[in-house]
């Protein structure tokens, strides 16, 4: 089984549009007040700055010129329209049966990859960071990713390793600071699958998917929001705690991906 599941434009152009809107104006909010100086900032050990304001944290472009967006997270509370996508029932629904379970909220993010300068996200799962936060409960947590523009291999769009969930925890990047990257070697790029598809669709995985990135180059935007899936009744990532000790207790799978 490939592990993820595509729904072709499950929004309407019309819905879209109104997205768009809505994280532009967001952003254009967010932005504002950072550089008013309201923020608090965190170093990550890569060298990526990070400044949290309005109860979301800023992940700026590490090498663009000038400030340029890569993240915001969470983002649901700093619009009604973004709140509203968590009850939506044709994310919910399908986000049941990938989980299996009742789909509740874990947290929800805004990427961005903002013409030529967006940069690539090295292979990765997302399950080490979740582990980091809430140890075994993190084998259940899966993404929705819709889609704001079109997603295409010249913009960046997202490239899976289909069927690596079934295969566990990969192996860590011994050369990443943060600990978080998957092992290149450890990646079968002849299995790889870049998701192509237009906006309006969402792409669905679990946290155990293997999956990067590449650089945005195009003179267009590519904008995605995350919502990330939990069984309902676990608390959610805003009153969790990262804790990086925790990865050395994280169970590795025999196999790897070559």
């Amino acid at each position: 089984m490939s592990g993820y599941v595509l729904l072709p434009e499950l929004f309407t152009a019309t819905e879209v549009d109104r997205l768009r809107d809505v994280v532009e104006q967001v952003h254009a909010e967010v932005v504002s007040a950072a550089e008013a100086g309201e923020t608090t900032v965190n170093v990550w050990p890569d060298g990526h700055r990070l400044e949290t304001v309005h109860g979301t944290t800023v992940h700026w472009e590490p090498d663009a010129v000038g400030k340029t967006v890569r993240s915001l997270s969470p983002v649901a509370h700093l619009h009604p329209a973004l709140e509203a996508l968590w009850s939506v029932s044709r994310l919910v629904e399908p986000m049941s049966s990938l989980i299996g379970a009742t789909a509740g909220r874990f947290t929800a993010k805004l990427n961005f990859k903002r013409a030529g300068v967006g940069s690539e996200f090295a292979w990765h799962q997302d399950f080490p960071y979740w582990y980091g936060c809430c140890g075994e409960a993190a084998y259940d947590i899966a993404t929705a990713i819709v889609m704001l523009d079109d997603n295409t291999a010249a913009n960046g769009a997202m490239t899976l390793i289909p069927g690596s969930p079934s295969e566990g925890p990969v192996r860590r990047d011994p050369l990443d600071p943060t600990g978080l990257l998957v092992d290149p070697t450890a990646v079968d790029e002849a299995r790889a699958v870049t998701v192509e598809a237009p906006a309006g669709s969402v792409l669905m995985f679990p946290g155990l998917m293997v999956h990067r990135s590449a650089p945005n180059r195009t003179a267009t935007d590519r904008r995605s929001l995350l919502y990330c899936f939990q069984p309902t009744g676990r608390p959610e990532l805003s009153a969790l705690q990262y804790n990086p000790e925790r990865l050395a207790d994280l169970p590795w799978a025999h196999q790897w991906l070559i």
